[in-house]
């Protein structure tokens, strides 16, 4: 699945987290992004997905690569999940 997503991003002409939020901010005005950083040089990088204009061929391919069906499993191990009491759906 990564090597996938990197070749879409590669096909956008941006990085892997550029494009996560580049994707995040297509699904409309409505959505906002927060995006965390460690550092100033990854904040500029996650600034960057400001520009990026997704294709719709490149956003129905990151629809069918990463949906319910495609991901699974619980986004921590138990152990971090112990330690988070924010995300329980």
């Amino acid at each position: 699945m990564l090597d996938e997503y990197r070749a879409i991003a590669a096909d956008a002409g941006c990085t892997p987290a550029q494009l996560a939020l580049a994707w995040l901010l297509a699904r409309g005005p409505h959505v906002h992004a927060i995006p965390g950083t460690t550092d100033a040089a990854h904040l500029r990088e996650n600034m960057g997905a400001l520009a990026v204009q997704l294709r719709p061929d490149l956003i129905n391919r990151l629809d069918a690569l990463i949906n319910q069906h495609t991901v699974t499993g619980p986004r921590y191990n138990a152990t971090t999940q112990g330690e988070i009491d924010t995300e329980e759906f």
